[in-house]
C-alpha cells in the first residue's frame, strides 16, 4: 500500500539513553522482564507461607504447596494455549491508532507472553520440590504417594532441562519431545498422585468418599483446565491433503484448501506424523483465492525432507494462531525487514494490504530460490519494495536500510523477520536509535 505521506517529512525519533537504552538489550527484553516478575511474585508468596508452614500439619503443608505448583502449571499451559494466545493478541491490537504511540509500542510486545510460561513453570517445579519432600519425609502419607511423588519429581526435571536454552538450541527435537511426551506424562502422574492424595486425606479422617475429598481439592479442579487445555488442540487433528511446489532446492511452496480459511498473520502448525515433530508456519492468505499456502524453507533435517520427499498429506492440529507479525496492527505504517524465507511470516500482510508498509527483503537470487511468481506477487503488490539480491550486492547494512525506510516513509514502527541473531541485533539496535521494532523470539 502506498503512503499518502510525503517522503522525507518524518524527524528520526532520539536515540534512547540511561536505563531506557539498557532496556534495549536482549537480555533484558520483555520475555525475560517477564520470567522475573512471575518468580518475584511467587517469591514473594513464597515468603509469606513460609511464615505459616510450622503451625501446619504435614498434610496441609503438602496441599498447599502442591496447590500453588498447580497454580502455576495451569498459568504456564494456559498462556500457551492458541485460543488464549488469539486472546491476548486481539485485545491488545484493539487500541485505536489514535492512542498515543507510547502506549500502542507497549502493547505491541504481546507476542513476549512466553516469558510467564517459563516463570510460571520454573516456579511450579520449585513448589512442587517442596510439596514432593513434605510427601516423602512425612508419615502422613502412603508408600505409594510417596513413590508417585518422587516419579514426578524426575519427571518434572526431565522436562526442565532440555528446556535450558543452550540445550534447547542445540537439540530443539529433544526439547519437542521431552516437552510433549514428559509432559504427558507429568500430567498422568500429576492426576495419580492427586487421587492417591485423596485417599490418604480420606483415610486419616476416617472417611470413605473419596469423591467429597477430591471435590474439595483445588488441586483436581487445576488439573482438569490442564487437561482441557491440552487436549483442546488435539481434537482439532486432521489429515490434510497438500500441494507442495519446489522452485528450488532451498524452498517449498505448500497450498492447502481444505475448508479453513487462517487470518492474516496467523500460523499452522504441520506434522508428518501426528507424535512426531511439529512445526509452525506462517499463513500466506490471498484475497482472491481459496485456501491458503506457507513458504517453507530448509532450515534442519524436517524441514530438509519436506522438501527433498514432497508428501501428498499432512498432518495439522488446533486453530490458526497470531503471530508477531500481528502487531502491524497497531500502528498506521510500518516497515518490514525480511531475509531469506523470513519474507513468508510477511506475505499475509504485505497481501492483505490493511496497514500501509514498505518493505525491505535481502536474500539471495530471489527469483531462482522462490519461484518468479512468488517474487512478481511482491512486486506487484508493493512496487517500491527493497529486494537486495545478496548474490550481486553481498551483505546489507539492514539496521542502516530500516532506518532509511523508516524514516522516508513516516513509519511507525519496524517489523524483523529473519534468523535469531540477525533479528535481535537489528531489534535492538533500532531500540537504542529510538525506532519500535519488534522481531520473533523463538521460544516456540
Amino acid at each position: 500500500m502506498a503512503s499518502s505521506v510525503t517522503p522525507g517529512t518524518h524527524v528520526r525519533p532520539a536515540a534512547l539513553t540511561g536505563w531506557r537504552l539498557l532496556l534495549t538489550r536482549p537480555a533484558l527484553m520483555p520475555y525475560n522482564r517477564l520470567v522475573v516478575l512471575v518468580l518475584a511474585i511467587n517469591a514473594v508468596v513464597a515468603g509469606i507461607i513460609a511464615t505459616t508452614l510450622a503451625s501446619m500439619p504435614p498434610a496441609d503443608v503438602a496441599t498447599l504447596l502442591i496447590t500453588m505448583s498447580g497454580v502455576n502449571l495451569t498459568a504456564a499451559v494456559l498462556i500457551r494455549q492458541q485460543y488464549v494466545i488469539n486472546l491476548l493478541f486481539r485485545l491488545a491490537t484493539s487500541v485505536p491508532k489514535s492512542a498515543p504511540l507510547a502506549v500502542r509500542r507497549r502493547l505491541a510486545k504481546v507476542y513476549h507472553f512466553g516469558g510467564i510460561h517459563v516463570g510460571a513453570a520454573v516456579a511450579a517445579v520449585g513448589w512442587f520440590l517442596g510439596g514432593a519432600a513434605t510427601v516423602v519425609f512425612s508419615d502422613s502419607f502412603s508408600v505409594f504417594s510417596k513413590g508417585v511423588a518422587v516419579a514426578l519429581v524426575a519427571c518434572l526435571v526431565g522436562i526442565l532441562v532440555p528446556a535450558l536454552p543452550p540445550i534447547r538450541q542445540r537439540r530443539h527435537d529433544l526439547f519437542e519431545m521431552t516437552h510433549r511426551f514428559g509432559g504427558w506424562s507429568a500430567l498422568t502422574l500429576f492426576a495419580v498422585l492427586t487421587v492417591a492424595l485423596a485417599a490418604d486425606a480420606a483415610d486419616s479422617a476416617g472417611a470413605a468418599g473419596i469423591g467429597r475429598v477430591l471435590a474439595a481439592s483445588p488441586s483436581f479442579w487445576l488439573l482438569l483446565v490442564i487437561v482441557l487445555s491440552v487436549v483442546a488442540p488435539w481434537l482439532r487433528l486432521r489429515k490434510v491433503p497438500v500441494r507442495i511446489a519446489t522452485p528450488s532446492s532451498h524452498v517449498a511452496l505448500a497450498d492447502f484448501d481444505h475448508g479453513v480459511r487462517p487470518f492474516a498473520g496467523s500460523s499452522t502448525t504441520l506434522a508428518r506424523h501426528p507424535l512426531g515433530q511439529w512445526h509452525s508456519f506462517a499463513n500466506v492468505v490471498t484475497r482472491d483465492e481459496t485456501g491458503f499456502r506457507l513458504t517453507i524453507s530448509r532450515a534442519g533435517d524436517w524441514t530438509g525432507r519436506l522438501i527433498d520427499d514432497a508428501p501428498s498429506h499432512v498432518w495439522t492440529r488446533g486453530i490458526p494462531t497470531a503471530g508477531v507479525g500481528n502487531v502491524d496492527q497497531l500502528f498506521e505504517r510500518v516497515v518490514w525487514v525480511a531475509t531469506g524465507s523470513g519474507i513468508g511470516p510477511c506475505l499475509p500482510h504485505l497481501f492483505a494490504d490493511t496497514t500501509p508498509s514498505k518493505l525491505v527483503w535481502a536474500t539471495r537470487e530471489p527469483e531462482a530460490t522462490y519461484g518468479d511468481d512468488l517474487v512478481e506477487s511482491i512486486r506487484a503488490s508493493h512496487p517500491d519494495a527493497v529486494i537486495w539480491n545478496t548474490s550481486e550486492q553481498g551483505r546489507p547494512d539492514l539496521v542502516a536500510l530500516a532506518l532509511e525506510e523508516f524514516t522516508s516513509f513516516d513509519a511507525e514502527a519496524v517489523i524483523c523477520i529473519s534468523n535469531q541473531s540477525t533479528t535481535r541485533r537489528v531489534v535492538s539496535a533500532l531500540e537504542a536509535l529510538g525506532v519500535p521494532a519488534y522481531g520473533a523470539i523463538w521460544d516456540s
